[in-house]
């Protein structure tokens, strides 16, 4: 009895170590449990969860399975595995083991935590599911935000205008809600959020991510009623606590790199081929990903990193972004043919998908040659945008505060070096890739002449003409981007030239598009 109480002492003690943060004190007092206790399942998962926060996830791997062999029915430590494979990027035994916590589970915890997993694996519907069952179970705002935001993604706005409000009467002060609920309301100057919004970031003031998303819903509100000044001032506010972490130096070298990596790419096979959308975020890519995978031959995919993920792999090249420069560089010594293999095995494992399919993630611009010579069969199709436009659409989307790739969009000047990049690199594309293989798309072109475009596309990725192609918006197919809202609605013009609503707060970054060739001066009058 008296080494039960020490033990019950130790994990208490281990538990408010981890509540803390401090991972080395819970682990030494969870090993010193153990050594009282070798096989106690509740103590092996907590070790589990204590080298997890420290980033040993191998080592957080054998302490979840030790539990588990234990009790098999420990959800928690399922569920907390799930994570850790995820970490690993072993997204297949991820989602298994995702899945496996959703049947084991009872309580909400696991089953939040299961859902995040499929949540980055693509896999909304299962996460819809396993956040709605967590949010039945316990009252906790931010299993309502994580429902609402897969709900989001399926294109269930209702419902998930309904989860946010549940948030929100758990949590009336819950940023994230709102700026979710707004992004799918509009707003109007008779019924807005502006004033508790704006409240909320007050309040939120020492928060630079807090202020971040709650400024980019009120500029979105602001946008909604007309008011594009307003918008930008507070897209300003929005990411002034942001800018350290933009890294310039970085964003030029890996596109100095991508240009340096043209290489003898071969011609292509269209049967079997995978379709790679790529461009720059808010160019359209998310509308040519539908209208592809609305073809009864080609499968979507969704966002992949699994093509940057092999070359890591090959390499040993680490980074936070999708691709650096130094594996950009390193990838040209590696067998890429093998890592194409082990991409598409990759894809058809984890996704269920056999045959072929769209990879659509934007900055696999950046690895476009690598692809073409790793991938025989693939196509890439790269989207391109008027440049003021691009740079408008991403400085106004509130993009994850921690991805390294998009960094650029915390400051409006940084922006449009960044496009000014991307339209040189896409120069010099056009000019050395194959064009059976390399295909450039023209937003405004497939806006203004649809089915024509479509068809050209379609040509280029060897697939016949399918009406269901034109008709992209009844695809009732998950999107997991900022465009959810939008590609549910037929084709329109309606954001094209939207950059000249927004002068002159836009005029800094126009004049860098000018200096940098990327526009002409004479659409400046």
């Amino acid at each position: 009895m008296a080494g039960a109480t020490a033990i019950g002492v130790l994990l208490q003690q281990a538990a408010q170590y981890l509540a803390k943060g401090d991972a080395r004190a819970a682990e030494a007092s969870l090993r010193a449990a153990l050594a009282q206790a070798s096989g106690h399942p509740d103590t092996l998962f907590m070790l589990g969860a204590a080298l997890a926060m420290r980033g040993d996830h191998a080592g957080a791997l054998a302490q979840y399975d030790a539990a588990l062999k234990a009790k098999p029915t420990h959800a928690q430590a399922m569920a907390q595995k799930a994570r850790s494979l995820d970490a690993l990027d072993r997204r297949e035994e991820a989602v298994a083991a995702a899945d496996a916590a959703g049947r084991l589970a009872v309580d909400s915890w696991s089953l939040d935590t299961a859902g995040v997993v499929m949540t980055r694996a693509g896999l909304h519907a299962k996460a819809a599911e396993l956040y709605g069952r967590a949010a039945k179970g316990a009252n906790v705002p931010g299993y309502n935000y994580n429902l609402g935001s897969a709900l989001v993604f399926l294109g269930r706005f209702d419902e998930a205008r309904a989860a946010f409000r549940q948030c929100l009467a758990r949590d009336p002060g819950h940023g994230p809600a709102w700026a979710g609920l707004v992004q799918i309301t509009r707003q109007t100057r008779e019924q807005n959020d502006i004033p508790r919004l704006t409240e909320i970031a007050r309040r939120s003031a020492g928060d630079a991510e807090a202020v971040y998303t709650l400024g980019h819903a009120i500029a979105k509100a602001h946008e909604d009623m007309g008011e594009p000044s307003q918008a930008m001032e507070w897209l300003a506010r929005a990411k002034a606590g942001m800018r350290g972490r933009i890294d310039a130096a970085g964003d030029a070298a890996v596109f100095a790199a991508a240009e340096r990596s043209v290489g003898v790419t071969g011609q292509s096979s269209a049967e079997g081929a995978p379709a790679f959308v790529v461009g720059l975020p808010r160019s359209g890519t998310t509308l040519v990903e539908r209208i592809l995978s609305s073809h009864s031959q080609m499968a979507s995919a969704g966002e992949l990193n699994d093509f940057a993920n092999v070359l890591k792999a090959a390499t040993g090249i680490r980074s936070k972004r999708l691709a650096s420069g130094e594996l950009i560089y390193a990838a040209a010594s590696i067998d890429l043919k093998a890592a194409g293999r082990a991409y598409l095995d990759r894809v058809e494992r984890a996704m269920g998908i056999h045959g072929r399919f769209v990879d659509k993630l934007p900055d696999n611009v950046l690895l476009a040659p690598l692809i073409l010579r790793a991938l025989p069969q693939a196509k890439v199709i790269c989207l391109r945008r008027h440049p003021a436009d691009v740079v408008l659409g991403n400085y106004r989307q509130g993009f994850d505060p921690n991805a390294a790739d998009v960094a650029y969009a915390f400051d409006l000047e940084e922006t449009a070096r960044h496009v000014v990049r991307f339209e040189a690199l896409l120069s010099h594309y056009r000019a050395a890739l194959p064009p059976e293989r390399f295909m450039v798309l023209t937003y405004e072109n497939l806006v203004g002449d649809f089915e024509a475009e479509v068809r050209r596309m379609l040509d280029f990725c060897g697939l016949p003409f399918e009406e269901a192609c034109i008709r992209f918006e009844d695809n009732a197919a998950p999107v997991a981007t900022a465009s959810a809202v939008q590609v549910r609605e037929p084709i329109n013009a309606r954001s094209i030239g939207r950059w000249r609503r927004y002068r002159p707060e836009l005029d800094p970054a126009l004049r860098i598009l000018v200096e940098g060739g990327a526009m002409n001066e004479d659409e400046l009058a």
